[in-house]
């Protein structure tokens, strides 16, 4: 069963999206809110876009970002709790929609249970064990001293990431995203992974890696994919610095991962300034998006992209929160002003459904010049080609002619 070959994933951050309270000590004492329900309004959204999978960001308990875990068993009461997840999960399999959750487990909230008995006790107790230290001080994630890293080297804590993993599994989603998974290593999450994989042999896995050799990573740990930053980057500074010179030399990397695994490949996601606002020229929006819905891999949407929302992340306190703003209760309530970029992620998301095999495809270049490029695609005996073209004057590209600042198909 090939899942993966035909998913395309709507990414949300739940927190933000059904706008929770900042921080779990802000909420009101009493039931939960059970306002996790609310992600169902949208599944109708989500499938008329063309997408079938929803990538949920951090849904667990937590201190307040959703990154800061507190019980990896427990819905975060701001959102609700075990009955409105079902109601969320039997809503998405009517529906046919795939659920992946994100797995923050290289950290955990200062707060836990974990992270206090281990300051109770001690760096070299056994509970001890369950962290990493430094000069008797546990090791804070990125310098953020909230955010306690466990150590992945005791057995215990591997026993615990694989309970937690197979346990929601069971509980009927279909895959996990593994936040910061560079942090541990690759190494560090093979054995984890077997285990899971050896449960459920269908999940997929993806891991959060930024830098590095993404083959290895991928290779070393046995995941399923892994986050295509690279990707990311040259499609949008090469359009805003007219060098379609870096994204060739990008594809020509891309088509060597490709061989081998399925990179998620994405234009934002709830830690990076919005697309829309990260292009200077709005009118290459559509390029961006033709970029990630013609190449191999997973395509995932980041929630809001598709209505042209905008929002910078910066490195400040509050600096996501542009990128990861309230959502109304139900589409219906959207401003009428992004029905624009909807349409033409609507037809892109269908020519991608079109081709169903691009998610393997073979990848070569042609015509590169700093303006415009054409991008092959093929797979046995099909092809398409994408055009590109950031020009004022039309352009001639890979058998193609190309309007200024637009791009063309031979589909």
């Amino acid at each position: 069963m090939d899942w993966l070959g035909s998913v395309i994933w709507w990414h949300c951050y739940p927190l933000r999206f059904v706008g929770a309270e900042e921080r779990a000590e802000d909420r009101p004492e009493g039931e939960p809110n059970h306002r996790l329900r609310h992600l169902t309004n949208w599944f109708d959204y989500l499938i008329e876009l063309g997408c079938n999978g929803l990538m949920l960001a951090p849904v667990f308990a937590s201190t307040s970002h959703g990154y800061d875990t507190l019980d990896y068993f427990r819905i975060d009461p701001r959102l609700g709790d075990d009955a409105d997840f079902d109601d969320v999960m039997s809503n998405a399999k009517e529906r046919g929609i795939r659920v992946c959750l994100d797995g923050v487990f290289n950290h955990v909230s200062r707060d836990h249970q974990i992270v206090q008995r281990a300051l109770g006790a001690g760096a070299e107790s056994e509970e001890g064990h369950w962290l990493k230290w430094d000069h008797g001080h546990p090791i804070a994630f990125e310098g953020n001293l909230d955010l306690v890293e466990l150590n992945f080297a005791h057995p215990p804590v591997a026993d615990y990431i694989v309970d937690v993993m197979t346990y929601w599994l069971g509980r009927g989603i279909d895959g996990w995203r593994l936040d910061a998974a560079f942090a541990p290593g690759a190494a560090a999450w093979r054995p984890i992974i077997e285990r899971v994989k050896a449960a459920y042999p269908h999940a997929w896995i993806v891991a959060e890696v930024i830098h590095g050799d993404y083959g290895d990573f991928v290779a070393q740990s046995g995941a399923d994919s892994l986050t295509q930053y690279e990707l990311w980057k040259a499609t949008w500074s090469s359009l805003n610095d007219a060098n379609f010179h870096e994204l060739a030399w990008t594809l020509k990397r891309h088509a060597e991962f490709s061989s081998s695994f399925r990179a998620q490949t994405f234009l934002g996601n709830h830690d990076v300034t919005r697309i829309a606002t990260k292009l200077t020229d709005p009118r290459h929006l559509p390029l961006a998006v033709a970029i990630l819905m013609t190449l191999p891999g997973i395509p995932t949407i980041y929630a809001g992209d598709e209505q042209g929302f905008t929002g910078e992340k910066l490195d400040q306190p509050h600096g996501d929160d542009a990128v990861r703003p309230p959502f109304p209760a139900t589409p219906s309530e959207l401003s009428p002003w992004g029905a624009e970029t909807l349409a033409m992620y609507k037809g892109l998301v269908a020519l991608r459904r079109d081709h169903p095999w691009l998610v393997d495809a073979n990848l070569t270049t042609s015509d590169v010049s700093n303006t415009s490029m054409a991008i092959h695609l093929s797979k046995d005996e099909q092809h398409l080609t994408l055009a590109l073209n950031t020009d004022d004057q039309p352009a001639h590209v890979g058998g193609l002619t190309v309007a200024p600042h637009s791009y063309a198909t031979d589909q």
